[in-house]
């Protein structure tokens, strides 16, 4: 199989991460006899420095035309005093709307060589903890009206829009029933109907959805700010969790938190084709960027996702989790995850021992 890799390394350590994945999507190739072609393109903060501009056009134009795009991360202190509009950010939210990329996976797993690592007691994580979060990802607060104003009396003032129309809701939901079809038939929906008007047509939109086109899977409601206590007090309970553009992001880097390390979680951008856009859930980490101390693993993740998810590579991907559970069960340890007794690694070498181990 042929494959070319359009790869938006970014800011911070998003070099470093991306690297790492490359060299084991590399050993894949040689190990199953594919091609894959790399592509390096700017966006982000370094796009920004050598184009003025977070999106350039052949950065759009050039992962338009890729199979796949692995992405590292984006974004820096470097740049936190220009214009919203400007801002590296805007340019991740800028290819994902190109791409056409509504849906956003994020699978949060406790791996079993790392349930010492999770914050919470013991007590909580003994059931295992596996939740995926399904995120609606190109409508919302997040791409709806916003402005600024000055007034008279209070002073400078901001707004923002949270619009959602029942096409967007039925498209995610789709995705979402889909994902629970395969595990165990349940989706926990996340909303704020309780306040919200697009969160009311949120949750009947669902609700209508699945009823008419999965009638096989059970629906549960829950509002956001529940959710975010329960994932803390009864992680065990979720499995697929539904939910909106902002609730979505600030939900899964929660849900990553409690399975140890923010380091170890993947993700998934789709729309309705093939093509996708992988990346980890974490930031740039500029602090510790050129220092050979990120974890890769979550890069590595999202790149075993690609192959599953848009080149049809199961067992490929299989061979990718199964050598990081390998190196994890033998005591190797990037910064974030390190404990007493470990290995300690940087992140050119534990990308190395996982691409061994394959």
């Amino acid at each position: 199989m042929k494959k070319h890799i359009a790869v938006l390394a970014g800011d911070g350590i998003g070099p470093e991460i991306t690297d790492g994945a490359i060299t084991v999507l590399k050993k894949i190739a040689e190990k199953y006899g594919h091609e894959f072609t790399f592509e390096p393109l700017l966006l982000g903060g370094c796009a920004i420095d050598a184009y003025g501009e977070p999106l350039p056009a052949i950065t759009t134009e050039r992962c338009l035309k890729s199979d796949s795009v692995l992405l590292g991360a984006v974004g820096g202190p470097k740049w936190d005093s220009l214009p919203g509009d400007r801002r590296p950010e805007k340019g991740l939210l800028g290819i994902r709307k190109a791409m056409n990329l509504y849906s956003n996976i994020r699978p949060a797993k406790l791996w079993s060589a790392l349930a010492d690592a999770s914050p919470l007691k013991k007590n909580l994580v003994e059931k295992g903890i596996e939740i995926i979060v399904v995120r609606e990802l190109t409508g919302g607060i997040y791409f709806g009206e916003r402005g600024k104003y000055v007034d008279e009396s209070m002073g400078e003032t901001a707004w923002d829009t949270e619009k959602y129309s029942v096409e967007e809701i039925k498209r995610i939901t789709k995705i979402a029933c889909e994902l629970a079809m395969k595990r165990s038939k349940r989706i926990i929906s996340v909303d704020k109907a309780n306040v919200l008007e697009s969160s009311r047509l949120w949750r009947k939109t669902v609700h209508e959805y699945a009823e008419q086109n999965y009638p096989e899977i059970t629906v549960t409601d829950m509002l956001v700010d529940n959710t975010a206590m329960q994932i803390v007090k009864n992680p065990a309970q979720f499995d697929v969790l539904l939910t909106s553009n902002m609730f979505g992001d600030i939900l899964s880097d929660e849900a990553a938190q409690v399975t140890g390390s923010i380091g170890m979680l993947a993700s998934s951008s789709l729309g309705d084709g093939t093509r996708g856009l992988y990346e980890p859930i974490h930031g740039s980490a500029p602090d510790i960027a050129g220092l050979d101390v990120a974890n890769p693993i979550a890069t590595i993740l999202s790149a075993a996702m690609m192959l599953r998810d848009s080149f049809s590579l199961t067992e490929e991907c299989d061979a990718i989790e199964s050598a990081i559970a390998r190196v994890l069960d033998e005591g190797y340890r990037t910064a974030d995850i390190m404990s007493e007794g470990m290995k300690k690694v940087g992140c050119r070498e534990m990308a190395r021992l996982i691409a061994e181990r394959v």
